[in-house]
């Protein structure tokens, strides 16, 4: 059985099951690092990924607005790694607010 030190980012959605994820969470100890950010040290036989997916699907109800994000260590490379377990990265919500240099120039004909 190996221990790993984990960050767990949740998005459920708007009727997400909150009440078993949130269970869940504090069956493993969790501590509260911001909106739906958690850490906690979790032990786990299989790779960290493959082990959580199994234990969160069992727990809580799983639909397509479902994304959960999980931040480790690896400790075959000892590298800091990110991978999403349920769901998938969207356009981030800062896009395109930083200003732009390039200064454009509207002309007739372009």
């Amino acid at each position: 059985m190996t221990k790993s030190a984990i960050w767990l980012s949740y998005d459920l959605g708007v009727q997400g099951d909150y009440s078993s994820l949130y269970e869940w969470l504090d069956e493993h100890k969790a501590k509260e690092c911001g909106d739906s950010l958690a850490f906690f040290n979790y032990e786990h036989e299989k790779p960290i990924k493959d082990q959580l997916k199994i234990d969160l699907k069992d727990r809580i109800n799983i639909n397509n607005r479902t994304r959960i994000y999980v931040i480790y260590r690896d400790h075959a490379t000892t590298k800091n790694k990110g991978a999403f377990i349920f769901g998938g990265r969207r356009d981030a919500p800062w896009t395109g607010c930083a200003s732009n240099e390039d200064e454009v120039v509207d002309e007739e004909g372009a």
